[in-house]
């Protein structure tokens, strides 16, 4: 009783003086976002794969504001070796690769962007319909899924890219509309589990529409995985493109990418290999970054992790 104070008014309880602060302190405790972000900050090697990220979206759309050639300029000499002018040479028709490299990098990732938000948005509603609705919605919506599954993405993306002249958004399009299928199906398994749930439970009870159960109470409890998701997506996007372009089945001139400055320059392998390594290296990059990335956030975002501790 003697290390109990009462405050004269009020009755407040206080600690006893040098007991120090409590293990549940509530100045001490963090929230869900806090955690999350702690542990995504520990990963080193997500640490590292963001910084190289951010680089290369500085390179591709600060770095034409910047650097001296555009990618139009064909004002140089023709395959021209690499010098502190033109540090990676230039192409057969005497553009900067430099400034080249900065626009391809930059079509690329808008493509990889735009397949990611269109196939994470469509992904995550099909999903999350099917596993909630249950019964004939959700038969309906996997069998078009399972459908969508054995159609050959490149073949059926290069005759619709070709039939529409291979601009980067047509590409883009096309893409997104192959890559939400596995987003549907890890979406749906997630919401038959969460259904069950009993929040869910008393916000049927309380006479919650299924549109607000949906993305009120179940999207935001699978923010997670859906962030996974999205960024794989956009690592995957960025070399099926790469894919296409290289074929010559993806973006066509005068828009570029990636694959197409590939295309353009593989043959340069043996003699001009700066011309070739230069957009493959910054393609294998920003592929192995945005996976890196989203290891960091499966590791940030499951808290039975154990490498990587808040």
């Amino acid at each position: 009783m003697a290390n109990i104070n009462l405050a004269a008014e009020g009755g407040v309880v206080n600690s006893a003086p040098g007991s120090g602060s409590h293990e549940f302190d509530a100045a001490k405790t963090r929230t869900q976002g806090q955690l999350v972000l702690r542990r995504f900050l520990r990963h080193r090697l997500a640490m590292v794969s963001l910084g190289v990220f951010v680089f290369l979206v500085l390179f591709a759309f600060v770095g034409p504001f910047i650097w001296t050639y555009d990618f139009e300029d064909v004002s140089s000499k023709s395959y021209q070796p690499m010098s502190g002018t033109h540090p990676l040479g230039t192409t057969q028709v005497g553009k900067d690769m430099l400034a080249l490299l900065m626009r391809g990098t930059g079509y690329s990732l808008q493509i990889a962007l735009i397949v990611a938000g269109l196939a994470t948005a469509v992904g995550v509603v099909f999903g999350a319909l099917a596993g909630y609705l249950r019964g004939f919605v959700d038969t309906a919506l996997m069998r078009l899924v399972d459908l969508m599954l054995i159609i050959p993405t490149i073949a059926v993306a290069a005759i619709v890219v070709k039939g529409f002249s291979g601009s980067w958004y047509v590409v883009a399009l096309v893409l997104a509309s192959f890559a939400w299928m596995s987003i549907a199906r890890i979406t749906r398994g997630e919401t038959l589990s969460l259904s069950q749930r009993e929040f869910i439970e008393a916000a049927r009870a309380c006479g919650a529409s299924t549109p607000r159960i949906i993305f009120k109470h179940l999207v935001p409890n699978m923010i997670g995985s859906i962030t996974v998701n999205a960024t794989l997506a956009i690592a995957a996007a960025v070399l099926t493109e790469a894919a296409l372009s290289f074929l010559g089945l993806g973006v066509q001139p005068p828009d570029t990418s990636l694959g197409v400055i590939v295309l353009e320059n593989y043959g340069q392998f043996l003699n001009r290999p700066w011309l070739f390594w230069g957009p493959f290296v910054v393609l294998v990059s920003l592929s192995l970054a945005v996976n890196f990335i989203g290891d960091g956030l499966r590791d940030a975002f499951d808290p039975r992790q154990t490498k990587v501790r808040a």
